[in-house]
Order: structure tokens, then sequence, then C-alpha cells
């Protein structure tokens, strides 16, 4: 089962995602990035390159994203780092969308939220907002569950970063993205380890509705640490050239 086309043609936010890039640009304390003003440029950036989305941590950064560009905006709210913690509660939830928010972004596993409640209560208060909402799952299991709960959009994100999961792939899990695409009525993002055009052309093609890239595009200390990686082991002399 594909998404369903009706729906999706409906929905302006979801016919402008469909086969294109969305670009994450996130940037947690600590990072020399962080911090609105820098996120929003980098949100820019992502624009002019032809992104069609972008995805935002956090209510300032949403806030600033939303007030420079136009484009479809996946926002999130991370609390923490482990457990359910992207945009845990629906109180999260409400804030992000309030901030300018298309789409929030949740955990959509079964993990237990803080707050004790469900999921299906965050698409509620997502819902009434007139906001759409991305679970963000693991398994197939999840994507199924979170589609019944009342998810607007399914996302492969925490493949690999839940219990379950942990070592399922060292790259992109472009199975999940296949089985979701199929069994499910909603579009399917592919997000998650995706570092290089060939495993973003690999996902829409495993039937990705649209392709969500993060660090590859955004993270200068990860793409930096690779160039340096690869100078690390080098002899101590070369030839001369002559």
């Amino acid at each position: 089962m594909t998404a369903n086309p009706a729906r999706t043609a409906e929905d302006p936010v979801l016919n402008r995602l469909r086969g294109g890039l969305v670009v994450s640009c996130q940037a947690r304390p600590g990072n020399p990035l962080h911090g609105p003003e820098h996120m929003t440029a980098m949100a820019l950036a992502a624009a002019e390159s032809g992104a069609v989305g972008i995805r935002a941590e956090g209510p300032p950064d949403v806030r600033a994203i939303r007030s420079a560009l136009d484009l479809p905006l996946i926002g999130l709210w991370k609390i923490g780092d482990e457990g359910v913690y992207i945009t845990p509660t629906a109180e999260h939830a409400r804030a992000v969308a309030l901030a300018g928010a298309d789409v929030v972004a949740a955990d959509g596993t079964g993990r237990p939220r803080p707050d004790g409640a469900s999921f299906a209560a965050t698409v509620g208060a997502v819902h009434e907002l007139g906001r759409l909402v991305m679970a963000d799952c693991a398994t197939v299991g999840d994507g199924l569950a979170a589609e019944q709960a009342g998810a607007d959009l399914l996302g492969t994100t925490l493949s690999g970063y839940t219990a379950e999961t942990a070592g399922r792939t060292y790259g992109p899990d472009l199975r999940l993205v296949e089985e979701l695409a199929a069994r499910a009525s909603v579009p399917v993002l592919a997000e998650g380890r995706i570092h290089t055009p060939r495993q973003a052309r690999q996902a829409y093609e495993a039937g990705a509705f649209a392709v969500v890239v993060g660090t590859a595009i955004t993270a200068p200390q990860w793409i930096a640490a690779g160039f340096v990686e690869a100078l690390r082991d080098r002899p101590e002399s070369r030839p001369q050239d002559r």
C-alpha cells in the first residue's frame, strides 16, 4: 500500500514535500552553531539548494525559521536524550505547533512517555491546532500503530536508536522504508543515517514519499572529521616530486 494520493493531493503541505529533500537543521546546546540565527541561515542555504522542506528543533529555532521561509516546516522539541525525548508530551507538541511548525514530529514508538499519556493524545493536541503530526518510528509496528493513532506522516527516524533496534544497520534502514511504504496509507519519510546522495536516491526508490537528511549536510564537525580521519594515518614522509 502506498500513500493515499487523494489525501496527499488535498493537503498543500504534503503535496509540497512529495518527492523532495527535507533538510534537518539542528544544533543542540554546546554546538557552536546552536541558536536561531545560525539555524535560520542554514535553512536559508538549504532552501537555495532546492530543498522542499526544513526540519528544526525547539520553539525558538522553529519560530525564527518560520519567519524567514515559507517552506513546509517540520518542528520538534528534544527534551533530554534518553527514552522518549522527541516532543515527548502533548504540551511540547502544542508549543512547537504554536511556534509555526506545519508538521510536529514526535516519538511514535510504543515506549512510555514521561507524562504517562499516549501518542494519540499528542496527535489530538496538534490536530486541534490544524497542524499535521509526523511519527518518528523505529519499527513497522510503531508505524502502523502511529497511523492508527492518527499520525499524518511516518518517519524511520528512530530505527537503530531504540533497545529493540540497536545495531540493526550501519546506514539508512531501507528495509523499514520499504515495508512501511508498502503497508501504511500515509506518507513515509526516510530519515536516519542518510549520508550520501546515492543513499537518498535508494530511500526514494524504496518507497519514501520524501527524504530527510541532516548530519551529512548541516553538521560541519561530522563532515570535517571525515576528512581529518582520512588524512590521519598518512605516511610521515612522501617522495618529493622531481
